[in-house]
């Protein structure tokens, strides 16, 4: 048997092109700051953290299965599988293989007798016992941090000679080192990666089209053994996983972007403390769900993907590089509102945040006090809108959005007029809508409704140009943008004080509204609507367009919305930005983690930058939120790169207590 000092020499002399443990462990350096720690003195100090990709070592080959699992097929002769490790991912796969009819055997750490007992199993608690039962696989569940000391303790001389060894861990080419290194050359080895766990599985209702990565390290030519390895594969087959081969190098490399960079987020949201709202979108949902499944691994897991795969450090640094870049983005373009006003001699407060950062005090709106009040909206009629319920509505700002509004309230019956800076008189010909290059011409018509569509940060210039003597001076003005208390005090400020006020948000657009606006949630507060029924009639009216579609009606102060908003619109909009400077790209091993951010990114993507600046600047709580998520993200590292550290110093203690014993003795 090797010893445990010359092994671990051995692992960590491995070339940098296969080796992912930490080289240079062993030999001294600097000791590191937690002040000054970098990505670059880190790779320097650890080469195998490279912060460039790996060579692949082998193309990657997809093999795709039937959707369907295949109960019906000729039977398998059962395998006799031990199981070491036999927590909470060893007793979720050995449910699966006694449901199929293997014979299992157990043994772990901790006692899990009482476990294995309801699940048919047999448990040992001498892995001597275990052994010397033959098993055909031995199926290693053990944690990334530990199974090198497992491999250390395991009696290979029980065992039979061409023992089949298959491994579960997160990340590959460590595991394929390890084994290579501590199991006899007669033994088999499979390396695999089921993508999936406890959680995704009940979300998605079992393994059917669930992701299993595996690769033929080392397996034996004659018959029996090729097949023993093709029956095991044929369990994860036959639930319907999709079954992908793939060389370890090739996973790690895509792992790191896909597993990785999913751990990262999810560990993110989950420090922020996310909570759900009456508000949600669809995409903070995903986030919610993010953060719930990963709060489930531990940080064990993550540090060891972080640690064990070479890749990851590269990704880590990415991110820390694009969110400052995204910060970056948003404070020099405030810096250059700042300097204008200050050129232009506008006597104007600055109100400085306790962080440091300046913001025009006229955008720091006064909360109101109203509380939020979320219930079913009921429509007046269920049929069509009748001639009393028919509005005449002027979109101002006949864009991408207001086409996306105006196209329904023509189909329901409502006249709809349009005007634009652009010209868009062939698209609102289309849809059926009144288009007129003059603002002046289309309030003549004398609209009861006037709905402004404009950007975030037109809105004020918008407003003062408005004709507003052309209208009737009871007119109804709504707005729809995505933060509420800047459009509120804005139309207090502007309109004349006869005019009705409704300010409204669909938390919803073109894409996310495309296959309808059932559940989807409109939010809206009626600051300012006349007493007489007429005009209380026409603002119910207007709501029942949306009421009609199915939308969840929301009545919400323009308050309590921004202040849900910044931590749910923003923050979803941050992470979106976020991923979409780091170019993510779906990978032949993604999670359904990684697919709902890369969703995420397609959804955000075709915002504007301008409307998640808008975001920003005219809603006074998402300063707190993007502080918040860079404090969150500082720790983040910090836990890594202290327990780095921590590692770095134990061996260095290690590999020098010799030196001192020596010293001392002579």
């Amino acid at each position: 048997m090797i010893s445990q000092s010359h092994s671990h020499h051995l692992l960590l002399s491995q070339s940098s092109s296969s080796s992912f443990f930490l080289p240079n462990l062993i030999t001294p350096k600097p000791t590191l700051s937690s002040s000054s720690i970098s990505f670059h003195s880190l790779s320097s100090m650890f080469p195998s953290l490279s912060l460039r990709p790996p060579k692949p070592t082998a193309v990657c080959h997809l093999s795709v299965t039937d959707n369907n699992p295949l109960p019906n097929s000729d039977p398998i002769p059962p395998l006799r599988i031990a199981i070491i490790g036999f927590g909470n991912y060893g007793q979720f796969l050995a449910e699966t293989l006694i449901s199929q009819g293997h014979i299992l055997f157990a043994h772990s750490r901790s006692d899990h007798s009482s476990a294995a007992r309801r699940l048919g199993v047999s448990y040992f608690a001498d892995l001597h016992d275990l052994c010397e039962r033959h098993p055909d696989v031995v199926l290693l569940c053990t944690s990334i941090l530990s199974i090198e000391n497992v491999l250390k303790t395991l009696p290979f001389q029980r065992l039979r000679r061409n023992t089949l060894f298959v491994d579960v861990l997160s990340v590959k080419e460590f595991a394929k080192t390890l084994l290579l290194q501590y199991l006899p050359e007669d033994f088999d080895i499979l390396c695999t990666h089921p993508m999936f766990g406890p959680q995704s599985v009940n979300s998605n209702h079992g393994w059917r089209g669930l992701r299993f990565v595996y690769d033929k390290v080392r397996i034996g030519e004659d018959r029996l053994r090729i097949s023993r390895c093709e029956s095991f594969l044929g369990v994860f087959e036959r639930e319907g996983c999709e079954m992908v081969e793939m060389s370890v190098t090739d996973h790690d490399k895509f792992a790191a972007e896909s597993q990785f960079i999913t751990h990262t987020l999810g560990r993110l949201l989950g420090m922020l403390k996310l909570q759900s709202t009456p508000i949600n979108t669809k995409g903070y949902e995903a986030l919610l769900d993010l953060a719930e499944n990963t709060c489930g691994d531990s940080f064990d897991l993550y540090y060891g993907l972080f640690v064990y795969n070479k890749n990851s450090l590269e990704v880590l640094e990415r991110i820390d590089l694009a969110f400052e870049a995204l910060r970056k983005e948003l404070f020099s373009r405030l810096h250059g509102v700042v300097r204008k006003q200050s050129f232009e001699g506008e006597a104007k407060k600055v109100h400085v945040f306790p962080n440091g950062y300046e913001i025009d005090a006229s955008l720091d709106m006064m909360r109101s006090e109203d509380v939020a009040v979320k219930y079913e909206y009921n429509p007046q009629v269920s049929g069509s809108v009748d001639d009393g319920s028919r509005l005449k509505i002027g979109i101002v700002g006949f864009g991408n959005f207001g086409q996306f509004l105006g196209k329904t309230m023509v189909k329901q019956g409502h006249t709809v007029l349009a005007y634009s800076r652009t010209d868009y008189t062939d698209v609102a010909a289309k849809l059926g809508v009144l288009y007129f290059s003059d603002l002046d011409d289309l309030f003549e018509e004398h609209p009861e409704v006037i709905l402004l569509c404009t950007s975030i940060l037109s809105t004020e210039k918008v407003l003062k140009s408005l004709p507003f003597q052309r209208l009737k001076r009871s007119t109804l003005f709504v707005d729809v943008l995505s933060v509420k208390e800047f459009p509120r005090n804005s139309f207090l400020q502007t309109l004349p004080q006869d005019f009705d006020i409704l300010c409204t948000h669909p938390m919803f657009g073109p894409e996310s509204g495309k296959n309808g606006w059932n559940n989807l949630a409109f939010v809206f507060d009626k600051v300012r609507i006349g007493m007489d029924d007429r005009r209380k009639l026409r603002c119910d009216s207007f709501l029942d367009i949306f009421a009609r579609e199915g939308c969840c009606m929301v009545e919400m102060s323009c308050a309590e919305h921004d202040w849900h908003a910044a931590g749910s619109q923003f923050i979803t909009h941050t992470v979106g930005r976020l991923l979409e400077k780091l170019s993510l790209e779906s990978t032949p091993i993604d999670t359904k983690g990684y697919e709902t951010l890369l969703k995420l990114v397609e959804n955000t993507a075709g915002d504007s930058f301008d409307l998640y600046y808008g975001l920003f600047l005219y809603n006074p709580n998402a300063m707190e939120q993007l502080e918040r998520f860079h404090v969150a993200f500082e720790s983040l590292k910090k836990q890594l790169f202290g327990r780095l550290h921590s590692q770095h110093s134990h061996e260095l203690a290690k590999s020098s207590s010799p030196k001192t014993t020596k010293l001392l003795t002579s």
